[in-house]
């Protein structure tokens, strides 16, 4: 059980508070030592803040070591261009181009002949052909159309000979119609005089889709061929007009061998099969005139080439390769030289030299075409740095600065890190200083319109014209200043900031710092320790000492008790 201990009760001396009091001053060294650790801890600190900020500067550095957006382009049309484009790419000539396209560049085609597919109808007998299933280019709605301002209604249940009748009966027998299976069309006579076909608020295209229209006289018949071929149906059963030889088979084009079997292998499925090769062609089938038709995807004067044996495909769709209509290659001129040629529409530096120029055109006409280096890139490289430079200049200036007022001197936590102030001299003179063996008209950071503010070691834009100039006229030029290698700005500032934050290689001289201000602080918790257990035995010491005299001063008066009672007791008693 602990006991309280009370000093002085026998001799009268507060020992405890003697003890306290001689203890509190022989602690004096460890207040002395934990100050200087606060201040080491603060140093440090400083320092940590200021590495961050440097890391900062070294990432804008690097940035500005990277040439590439020095060397970016912007283009432009500062005359005509209207639906054309245009890119710069990285290092593309400065300059002002005029282009004139006197002839677009068009793709390659093969058309094959019309009316692939069978009429409507073996013979002029349509009374069996349901309106739903005619194979026409066009679905038939039902309702009503117009002829001799006479409404027609139909239903896609109707024969084909229904509506015939139909119309004969609307107009009173003025107008019949008729089917030439010879033809694969339709008429329409009239005994009474020129016909007219439709109105404005007819709900069925039956005229539209059989491709009757007005021509002002008597007679109107089908402007072309009205069978179609079904797309989806196999090609055994899509009423071909020639035959194809039954069963699996194949062809090539342009060397790409495309495989199909007529049994279960619809046009379309065909098609879709030679635009998903490496053919190059798109395949493509025209309802309005019953044919398909085979085009480039490339532009330019090139051929069609393909082949199959007898009784294939190709040869029922009506494709001829002597029937090749020829595409067209680009023609133009940049800033009147010689007349260029391209086989695409996309001019690039293949077809007029200009490395890193590509001029898209729309039509055949003349543009004028500007390129220049892309300021605004540039531009934010150069003030990420000057942020970064002015904000390390900024605090070390802060840090380390020595102020007195009103009669008080006050210091900043940096104000006796020699090293650092010379920092911000050094990161000075490397900013100002000249960069020495470059061919262009830009050495030093006054060129591009940068300064110092006037009284401290930040920089400013002193002049945004001039450096707008630099870098739309003369990029090159800058690019040298900022990006050379060894030598330029970057360079220069990098290898003085690199020994300073460090690097992954380099251990720069803050790093170096903080190592020495932590075994600092280690050192001294070893001191503060060794001190704490000296003043713990002094303390204990002392403290047994006291005790002891107090006993031995209790043990004292005792015996003096003692002595007085026996030496003078009251004998009379």
């Amino acid at each position: 059980m602990a006991t309280t201990q009370l000093s002085g009760l026998v001799s009268g001396f507060d020992w405890k508070a003697f003890i306290d009091s001689t203890i509190e001053y022989s602690s004096a060294p460890i207040t002395r030592l934990q100050k200087e650790q606060s201040t080491n801890d603060k140093i440090g600190s400083a320092l940590g803040s200021l590495d961050g900020r440097m890391t900062t500067l070294q990432t804008a550095i690097a940035s500005l070591a990277d040439n590439t957006s020095f060397y970016s382009r912007t283009s432009s049309f500062s005359s005509g261009g209207t639906g054309w484009s245009a890119s710069a790419g990285t290092g593309a000539a400065i300059g002002s181009y005029a282009v004139n396209v006197t002839q677009l560049a068009t793709a390659s085609r093969l058309r094959g002949t019309g009316d692939i597919a069978s009429g409507l109808a073996p013979t002029d007998d349509v009374s069996g052909l349901t309106l739903s299933t005619l194979p026409l280019g066009t679905a038939l709605t039902e309702g009503f159309f117009t002829i001799n301002g006479q409404q027609v209604i139909i239903d896609p249940t109707d024969s084909l000979q229904d509506v015939f009748d139909a119309i004969s009966t609307a107009t009173g027998g003025d107008v019949t119609a008729s089917y030439s299976a010879a033809t694969d069309k339709i008429s329409l006579n009239s005994a009474a005089g020129p016909i007219t076909l439709g109105a404005s608020n007819d709900t069925a295209n039956f005229l539209s889709a059989l491709r009757l229209a007005n021509n002002g006289t008597a007679t109107v018949s089908s402007s072309s061929a009205l069978g179609t071929l079904p797309l989806t149906a196999p090609l055994a059963s899509a009423g071909l007009r020639t035959a194809v030889t039954p069963g699996p088979a194949a062809f090539t084009l342009n060397g790409v061998e495309i495989t199909y079997d007529t049994s279960t292998d619809s046009l379309k499925s065909v098609m879709a099969r030679i635009n998903a090769s490496s053919a190059g062609v798109t395949a493509s089938y025209d309802a309005s005139v019953d044919r398909v038709v085979l085009t480039n995807k490339n532009t330019g004067d090139t051929g069609i080439f393909f082949s199959e044996a007898p009784g294939g495909l190709l040869a029922a769709l009506g494709l001829n390769a002597s029937a090749l209509e020829r595409g067209d290659n680009a023609l133009f001129t940049v800033n009147d030289g010689p007349e260029l040629i391209s086989a695409s529409n996309t001019l690039s530096a293949s077809s007029h030299g200009i490395e890193g120029l590509q001029i898209t055109a729309t039509s055949e006409t003349s543009a004028t075409l500007s390129v220049a280096g892309d300021t605004s890139a540039m531009k934010a490289k150069i003030n990420t740095f000057i942020t970064a430079f002015n904000d390390v200049q900024r605090y070390i200036e802060d840090q380390s600065k020595i102020v007195s007022a009103d009669g008080e001197v006050t210091a900043g936590v940096l104000a006796g890190e020699r090293e650092v102030q010379s920092w911000s001299q050094t990161l000075r003179r490397n900013a100002f200083a000249s960069v020495e063996g470059l061919a262009g008209t830009i050495n030093r950071l006054e060129n591009l319109g940068i300064d110092f503010t006037s009284g401290t070691s930040e920089l400013y834009v002193k002049s945004s014209s001039t450096l707008d100039a630099a870098l739309a006229n003369r990029p090159d030029d800058v690019a040298a200043f900022f990006s050379t290698a060894s030598t330029g700005f970057a360079a220069r500032i990098k290898s003085s900031v690199d020994l300073i934050a460090g690097t992954d290689l380099l251990k720069g001289y803050i790093d170096t710092r903080q190592t020495k201000i932590s075994a600092n602080n280690k050192s001294i918790d070893d001191q503060i320790a060794a001190i704490e257990r000296q003043l713990e035995q002094q303390r204990e010491l002392l403290t047994s000492s006291f005790i002891a005299m107090e006993t031995a001063q209790s043990s004292y008066n005792n015996m003096q008790t003692q002595l007085t009672k026996s030496f003078f007791s009251d004998t009379s008693k």
